[in-house]
């Protein structure tokens, strides 16, 4: 009798394990039914058709909108060469879209896995030489060389979160890959050759797009990101005409002029350091010089001086200027007499610096928007059109990239669970945009801002407890006891900070592999190009500057 009812018990429980699976999947698969559908696509347009406004209209084209471009311009060009994308803005890359990233990889050229920092601009032997950095013996040796200030832990930073190295790719070849994958998406995304005018937000069935020609189209969304001068901008602040100049001329459309301008320069030569230093800065008595490897034989140079605005000795290619001989010549003879005294490194690139690369530009820079919101209605603002960045960190192209990443991601999240993403849920989303990002764009505009006012205003040539004659004002001794609170705790925190932005997430070793891939072309590449300009005397390809995929008969595009 018990061994029966033993029986029927196990019995019994064996029969409600599938009844109760059975259940449970049941209400599984209710829940995956009910699951309400994804608003309806969007229609976008994006004024302006740089690197920030192509990120953007990819983002969001991948996302099933429908995105087209206003771009006054026909051709793509750029102001100094490369741009810098350090960790944080390749991990946005990844995020956005996979392909993408690994077409970027394929044009990179790391310069954070090499060392990066301050050199003494007056000390420095001429050598190029790979001395230790901060090495505190020079205290109680005078033999021992203190020629490198600083370095910048771009590398130890990226492991930290494993993430890609920092480093630099051609803005055309960017402009080109981004074009290419958002073609692959809609063929006819872009309309170039017309642009931006105006727009009109006060129906609800969408903005109103009024462009240069008089036609009008009708949109779901305006994002602006028609860089500085921003159009868009200029309406939705009220800032008057775009570019408009205030009395004293030290103000371009409520935009305030640094106080800096910056000249650039290009060639191809064999350095002693160029296998060994991705850039460095050589500091010195109010300016500064910077140098970096670019890719190909390419030695990219940069000098930041304090002048007045207006004054012009080259061209800006980002403003329809171009540079002849003789101003070309001009502008290397007056840097060369602004360093007068500086390390015999300056005046190498400097002699091999072919007159028709260089370009000058005048840096204007605004406060962050603390209390403007970067939206209004449905119209948004994105990348320099709001937040633009002295170049010092490198961080302009990287927060335009971030600002298309955390708009596609807002717009998704508004309409995930909305049959139709309406005015008030696309101008709450807009807004939600905005005070997500507001933040860390401040901190990062304030942190390019700064560095600039630090080294020209504060950092002069160190200290020397050897008495050479060099650094003896009160600055050089701020600077001295400076080194160790940079090298160890502020440029540290300055670089977690940045790379802490990490959509993609942790890449195990690919950081790793991409860059030994790269180290590998980099030489062979290199070493072509060097022999190249021994070969022929060319150390300098315009055409390679104004590479365009649009037709060259026409201004260059301007925004990022």
């Amino acid at each position: 009798m018990l061994r029966r009812c033993a029986t029927l018990f196990a019995t019994a429980a064996a029969l409600r394990a599938p009844t109760a699976r059975r259940v449970a999947t049941t209400r599984a698969r209710a829940a995956v039914d009910y699951v309400p559908d994804k608003a309806r696509p969007l229609s976008i347009g994006i004024a302006g058709g740089g690197v920030g406004g192509l990120t953007t209209a990819l983002t969001l084209l991948k996302a099933g909108h429908d995105v087209t471009i206003y771009e006054k311009t026909q051709a793509f060009a750029r102001f100094g060469g490369p741009i810098q994308f350090a960790s944080n803005a390749l991990s946005t890359l990844k995020a956005i879209d996979e392909r993408l990233f690994s077409r970027v990889m394929d044009a990179f050229t790391f310069t954070g896995t090499r060392r990066c920092g301050i050199k003494d601009g007056l000390r420095s032997s001429g050598n190029f030489d790979m001395t230790p950095v901060a090495d505190p013996r020079f205290l109680i040796d005078k033999e021992t060389p203190s020629d490198w200030f600083v370095s910048f832990p771009l590398k130890q930073c990226a492991d930290f979160f494993q993430l890609p190295y920092t480093g630099v790719v051609n803005r055309p070849d960017l402009q080109e890959i981004l074009l290419d994958e958002c073609r692959a998406l809609k063929p006819d995304f872009i309309q170039n050759g017309v642009g931006f005018q105006s727009y009109d937000d006060s129906r609800d069935e969408g903005v109103d797009v009024t462009l240069d020609d008089g036609s009008t189209y009708t949109h779901d969304l305006l994002v602006g990101a028609d860089g500085i001068w921003s159009a868009v901008r200029a309406q939705m602040y009220n800032e008057g005409p775009v570019r408009g100049k205030s009395a004293d001329g030290k103000t371009k459309q409520g935009c305030p002029y640094s106080g800096y301008t910056v000249f650039a320069g290009e060639t191809v030569m064999p350095l002693n350091d160029y296998y060994d230093v991705g850039y460095n800065v050589y500091i010195g008595p109010q300016r500064y010089f910077v140098k970096s490897d670019v890719g190909n034989g390419r030695v990219q140079w940069y000098a930041f001086c304090a002048l007045p605005p207006g004054s012009a000795k080259a061209g800006d290619s980002w403003d329809e200027g171009e540079t002849s001989e003789a101003e070309g010549r001009g502008v290397i003879d007056y840097i060369k007499g602004l360093h007068e005294g500086w390390s015999d490194e300056i005046f190498q690139v400097l002699d091999q610096t072919p007159a028709a690369s260089v370009e000058q530009r005048d840096l204007y820079d605004r406060w962050p928007e603390f209390t403007r919101s970067w939206a209004k209605g449905r119209v948004v603002l994105v990348g320099d059109a709001v937040h633009p960045m002295m170049p010092n960190l490198g961080q302009g192209g990287c927060q335009a990239i971030e600002d298309a990443y955390e708009l596609g991601k807002h717009l998704a999240a508004a309409g995930t669970y909305e049959n139709t993403l309406e005015r008030p849920e696309l101008e709450k989303a807009l807004q939600d945009f905005y005070k997500d990002r507001m933040p860390r764009v401040a901190g990062v505009s304030l942190l390019s801002r700064l560095a600039s006012d630090l080294i020209i205003n504060a950092f002069d040539t160190p200290y020397n407890p050897w008495g050479d004659g060099l650094g003896t004002s009160w600055k050089s001794y701020l600077t001295f006891f400076w080194k160790p609170v940079l090298q160890y705790l502020i440029f540290p925190a300055q670089f977690l900070f940045l790379y802490s932005y990490s959509p993609s997430g942790p890449m195990g070793d690919l950081p790793k592999r991409l860059e030994k891939a790269w180290r590998e072309r980099h030489k062979v590449e290199s070493e072509e190009a060097f022999a190249e300009a021994a070969r022929t005397g060319t150390r300098y390809n315009e055409e390679s500057r104004k590479a365009s995929f649009f037709s060259r008969d026409a201004e260059p595009v301007t925004s990022r």
